[in-house]
């Protein structure tokens, strides 16, 4: 999604060690990159000083499986604005060094996924 000014940028993390679940680890990466802030003056950075008029582009960089990722279970993370979420190629998948079968693991892999939050208008 297009800004017009980009006001905040943070990035973030997520592991998803069993299960294989890439969109628990895309989801923890977006939650990285937004839960260790605040910014109290945004509204007034805004159009109209309104949460509504925020715009927030979510670019989750994924190992594997992007066809299993559910980008609206991302979107929920975001609590203000419209959302547009943008997923590429990257992370990582390694070995986890062991295959739990009571965490529906399928294989060994443990899922790491990267996350840029831009916010603006």
């Amino acid at each position: 999604m297009k800004m017009e000014q980009v006001l905040f940028i943070q990035t973030g993390m997520g592991i998803d060690v069993h299960g294989q679940d890439i969109t628990k680890a895309a989801r923890r990466a977006v939650e990285d990159a937004i839960y260790k802030n605040s910014m109290p003056g945004i509204e007034k950075s805004l159009p109209e000083q309104r949460l509504e008029n925020m715009k927030v582009n979510v670019k989750v960089a994924v190992p594997l499986d992007r066809n299993k990722l559910d980008v609206d279970h991302i979107k929920e993370v975001i609590p203000y604005g419209s959302v547009h979420v943008e997923v590429t190629d990257g992370g990582m998948a390694t070995s986890s060094g062991i295959i739990l079968d009571d965490k529906g693991d399928e294989n060994d892999l443990m899922y790491m996924v990267n996350a840029a939050v831009e916010v603006g208008y």
